[in-house]
């Protein structure tokens, strides 16, 4: 499965900016906990993350976001998720992640 995930500094905000496009799962999500961090380690701020253009995700790709989110919190930062297919808010739903992350 494929994922293409465009990241970018936003100034005015103070986050970083993901957009993801395709799917996340076992295959790939590791790639995407090394964008997070890389992201992260340049820069420890909040993230934002659009899923209008995620197709899929699998548990492999939630436990990713719940680690980063893990490990941000203590230090005051957080993720948010917006835009989700209703094929992704209902697994978000499910997880309850939908309270904290949405």
């Amino acid at each position: 499965m494929t994922l293409s995930i465009n990241a970018n500094n936003n100034e005015v905000t103070g986050a970083w900016d993901f957009k993801l496009v395709g799917e996340i799962d076992l295959s790939n999500a590791h790639y995407f906990k090394q964008r997070l961090e890389a992201a992260l380690s340049e820069k420890k701020q909040n993230i934002i993350v659009d899923l209008a253009n995620l197709n899929y995700i699998d548990s492999t790709g939630l436990g990713v976001i719940i680690s980063v989110y893990g490990s941000i919190k203590k230090d005051g930062y957080s993720i948010k998720l917006l835009n989700p297919r209703d094929n992704v808010k209902k697994l978000l739903n499910i997880s309850g992640l939908d309270r904290i992350l949405c």
